[in-house]
């Protein structure tokens, strides 16, 4: 009995789980097994211990099950709401923790900045860290979120609770103020 239900509930679209959810937590289960790992990776790359990490994407998960009642879908993946939590307690860790933002840089991320800014792959690298030291955490974000992770202007603009058009204004005015940095270092 308790397969066939996992079974069900695992056929269903991510709308109706996120429904069922609501009134049954059990329901909830497969929603943690499909963004649990993707949470781990977006967590790890901000914190860079896997203790804290393993402890943040907890709270993650221990808030949405608890403020599931709360979602509203918008048209966006659940995993944008998710998103928003981790962001939120990663902020919050670093306040508590008085610790210095991590900023993890991966091959990715300065190929699609590199291409966006038009600077040369190469040289970004070298200079690149010390760069986004210059930004602030809301702008590092946005970078992170748009060009490391991938992430659409209109899913940016759900996890950051903006337009999508004030997504990307700030998107390109980060981008700018990149350049600016990256002229100084």
């Amino acid at each position: 009995m308790h397969i066939q239900k996992n079974i069900a509930n695992r056929m269903l679209t991510e709308k109706e789980q996120v429904e069922r959810s609501k009134t049954s937590p059990a329901c909830f289960e497969p929603l943690y097994v499909k963004y649990y790992e993707g949470m781990i990776r977006f967590v790890y790359k901000r914190v860079e211990s896997f203790d804290d990490t393993k402890e943040i994407v907890s709270v993650v998960f221990t808030k949405a099950l608890t403020n599931i009642g709360k979602y509203k879908d918008k048209g966006f993946p659940f995993s944008s709401w998710l998103f928003r939590i981790a962001i939120n307690e990663i902020n919050q860790f670093y306040r508590d923790s008085k610790k210095l933002r991590a900023i993890s840089l991966d091959e990715k991320g300065i190929k699609n900045i590199a291409a966006e800014t038009a600077m040369e792959k190469n040289e970004l690298i070298s200079n690149l860290k010390r760069a986004l030291t210059y930004l602030s955490d809301e702008d590092l974000l946005l970078i992170e979120l748009r060009f490391f992770e991938e992430r659409p202007f209109a899913e940016v603009a759900q996890i950051l609770g903006v337009s999508e058009n004030h997504a990307k204004v700030k998107t390109y005015r980060v981008l700018d103020k990149l350049r600016s940095a990256y002229a100084r270092v």
